[in-house]
């Protein structure tokens, strides 16, 4: 991921765009490279990124919620033995298409997703350190002093990140 940012970064940065707020603005950026194809490159990544996320951020989703309420679960069984694991496979997909309905800017929910994510993973990421510290949990596997260091280190920067984050929507 970082150096796809960063070619991307550095290829958009020498023809001077620097500043992409829309999804129209990434296609506008690609002309450089591909020309007049460039909104329809553009609109097949999307498509084909969108078709790629629905049904694993679905499946992944109903997974997590099916685990968490010890319902049953899995891709394995028909749909009358686990009708709330699919349920909420349909739900998920649901609102996923009906985000596009609602006018929202791709571009504008891909940061708000990824601050909401920088607010939530430090919670998550002191509930792993503690889980895999913990002697009643793990056992004689469970976390070193090296590790936690490094475990409790990187739930800081998640913390500063979450912040950077919630203070350059500002």
């Amino acid at each position: 991921m970082f150096f796809i940012i960063a070619a991307c970064a550095g290829a958009l940065y020498a023809h001077g765009i620097t500043n992409i707020a829309t999804a129209a603005d990434a296609a506008v950026a690609l002309r450089p490279f591909a020309g007049n194809l460039a909104f329809f490159l553009f609109a097949v990544g999307i498509v084909g990124t969108g078709m790629l996320a629905i049904p694993v951020l679905a499946g992944s989703t109903s997974y997590a919620i099916s685990e968490s309420l010890g319902w049953k679960h899995g891709l394995y069984r028909k749909l009358k033995e686990a009708y709330a694991f699919y349920g909420v496979i349909i739900v998920s997909v649901a609102i996923g298409i009906g985000l596009n309905f609602i006018g929202l800017d791709p571009i504008k929910a891909l940061i708000y997703s990824a601050v909401a994510n920088g607010m939530i993973a430090p919670f998550v990421l002191v509930l792993i350190v503690k889980m895999s510290s913990s002697k009643a949990v793990m056992g004689q596997h469970a976390n070193g002093k090296g590790t936690k260091f490094f475990g409790w280190a990187t739930v800081a920067l998640m913390i500063l990140a979450g912040g950077a984050a919630i203070i350059s929507l500002f």
